[in-house]
């Protein structure tokens, strides 16, 4: 089956309906204009007729009264006189017998006193128009009168001429300026579809902006869309793969350094020493691999994630358990406040735990004070509402406080870019400038404010995030929980 173009198609859906339509209506005017100009003619015949009609008289004959016409020759011709058509009549008595005009053009019989009766009749090898009229008086008897056609046909194909060609060469420029303007309308879509198979396959930039209607622009927008959707997703692929590839070859490299090494000793010691080592390495590398699979699904994410009611303080304390362990082996006083309270806010539950997460690993890794004393980290739920709307922009906030070094302010921006640390991290502890990006990240999908500044009295950091408190769902049963 061919398939046409859109063009094409378009101008079938209009042309043909079009065409049909002109067809029915110039058949209608056709035949509206045969009938009234029939009826003209018709009339023309009748009045011939009673004429005629008018002049048959009773005279005297060899057997009594008999039927004559009044007519002189020069007077007849005067009466059946026409430019253009032929003229014949004849007169029957009630009998049949001819009074006066042409034998052989037949009368159309008729009941007495009826109405003239019109018809086509085939005389003298033509087709004429002809019509019967009875008349009562003096004595019952037919008037025939039948003219041929030809300039009515005549008038019926000049009308057919000045109605019907016009109109098709109207039709004609119609469809031209329909094909033109249909172009003109699909022309953005061949632009796009040229743009479309020239591009390279990595050339993910966004079309210009496209002419034409509406509806095509809006196209066009949602392909340019489309394509940037694209762009992003390859975007965080690539990180994904350089980040991987550049962040991974050293641990492994070093993994791979410290096996070689440790085979190549005799001392069941330093085969030990150097497990352990492997062993700090892997878990270098594990911590690694866990950020960049956090920035891959940030990345994935960006899209929208959709966010519920979840209970906060329920979350901070899971997560809070979950790192004492690690807290207790290095040695670091990790507590919580406000946990002992229920406290719903619009979120989701991995993004806080991810940012949580890497609040506490950041705070253990690099909260350790200069002057060599304990450190402290401090996980806080606190809620924060606007006076006097009735809790209307009420807000939680979660805060990760530490009392190390901290980040100066003038370097706070800088470090949440990716694969950066600050002086501070890399003067105490190694950092793979992954964490506060995922930070980042996910505060920007839960749609939450987040907020770097110094810890209590200016000492240490102290990182805050802004949530939105809302109310707790239908049927959840809030329990008071034991402080931590």
């Amino acid at each position: 089956m061919t398939e046409h173009s859109l063009r094409t198609r378009l101008l079938q859906h209009i042309l043909v309906p079009l065409a049909l339509t002109w067809l029915v209506s110039s058949l209608v005017v056709i035949a509206v204009a045969s009938h009234f100009a029939q009826k003209a003619f018709d009339r023309s015949l009748l009045d011939d007729a009673y004429l005629l009609a008018s002049r048959v008289g009773a005279g005297l004959g060899k057997d009594g009264t008999q039927l004559e016409l009044n007519l002189s020759t020069q007077d007849l011709g005067t009466v059946l006189f026409d430019q253009s058509e032929s003229i014949f009549f004849a007169i029957y008595n009630q009998q049949g017998d001819l009074v006066a005009g042409h034998p052989g053009l037949s009368a159309t019989r008729v009941p007495t006193l009826a109405m003239p009766v019109f018809a086509d009749v085939f005389f003298q090898s033509q087709t004429m128009r002809s019509v019967t009229l009875h008349q009562p008086r003096p004595q019952p008897f037919f008037v025939v009168v039948a003219q041929t056609t030809a300039s009515r046909s005549q008038l019926l194909q000049s009308l057919l001429w000045v109605t019907v060609v016009p109109q098709v060469a109207l039709l004609v420029l119609l469809g031209w300026g329909l094909r033109r303007a249909i172009q003109k309308e699909i022309d953005p879509l061949l632009y796009l579809e040229q743009g479309s198979l020239s591009r390279d396959v990595n050339d993910l930039s966004p079309l210009p902006p496209m002419g034409g209607s509406r509806d095509v622009r809006r196209l066009g927008e949602a392909f340019n869309d489309l394509l940037e959707r694209l762009q992003d997703g390859v975007r965080a692929q690539r990180e994904f793969t350089g980040n991987v590839a550049h962040e991974l070859r050293t641990p492994l490299a070093g993994i791979r350094a410290l096996a070689d090494y440790g085979l190549q000793q005799n001392d069941p010691k330093q085969w030990r020493a150097q497990l352990q080592a492997i062993v700090k390495s892997e878990e270098r590398a594990s911590h690694l691999i866990d950020q960049l699979l956090a920035l891959a699904y940030a990345d994935e994410a960006e899209q929208g994630m959709p966010l519920h009611a979840l209970r906060l303080d329920q979350l901070a304390r899971e997560v809070l358990l979950r790192h004492m362990p690690k807290a207790q082996a290095l040695g670091i006083d990790l507590g919580g406040e406000g946990l002992d309270d229920a406290v719903w806010v619009l979120g989701q539950p991995a993004l806080i735990e991810g940012i949580l997460g890497n609040l506490l690993d950041n705070a253990m890794r690099h909260g350790q004070p200069m002057d060599g004393s304990s450190a402290c980290v401090t996980v806080g739920v606190a809620r924060l509402a606007t006076p006097g709307n009735a809790g209307a922009g009420a807000h939680v906030v979660l805060t990760v406080t530490d009392n190390g070094v901290g980040i100066d302010p003038s370097q706070q921006a800088h470090v949440q870019a990716r694969w950066v640390r600050s002086d501070a991290q890399r003067a105490v502890q190694g950092g793979f400038g992954l964490g506060l990006s995922i930070i980042k990240a996910y505060a920007h999908l839960l749609k939450a404010h987040l907020q770097w500044e110094p810890g209590p009295m200016g000492v240490g950091l102290q990182v805050s995030l802004y949530l939105t408190l809302v109310a707790p769902p239908t049927g959840a049963v809030t329990v008071k929980t034991p402080p931590a």
